[in-house]
């Protein structure tokens, strides 16, 4: 039977081969992806990623749509109702008026 040393060495063996396997499968999977999507023309959108970070707007930008205005104050201010209120209605409401009455008209 192994000593302890001897299995823990030959476990660090296996996780050493282990390793330079995956690596050899990984550049294998790598090269031959990128050759199917040379061949085809895809992109990530065709490959259903999302794309985050800096690249993101370059190849597929969220087009946002702006919320309509919900409310206006006094001073032109305007906030469309979602999220928390802001400042100067909250103070204005403090101050004993509705948010009600900022309601703009559809």
């Amino acid at each position: 039977m192994a000593t302890y040393k001897e299995l823990l060495a030959q476990r660090a063996l296996l996780e050493k081969a282990i390793e330079e396997a995956r690596q050899a499968e990984l550049a294998d999977a790598i090269a031959r992806t990128r050759q199917l999507i040379a061949e085809h023309g895809l992109t990530a959108t065709d490959l259903g990623f999302k794309m985050t970070g800096a690249g993101a707007g370059i190849i597929a930008a969220k087009i946002r749509t702006p919320v309509a205005i919900k409310y206006r104050g006094p001073n032109g201010e305007t906030w469309s109702g979602r999220g928390k209120a802001p400042n100067w209605l909250t103070s204005l409401e403090a101050q004993g008026r509705h948010k009600d009455e900022f309601l703009v008209s559809p």
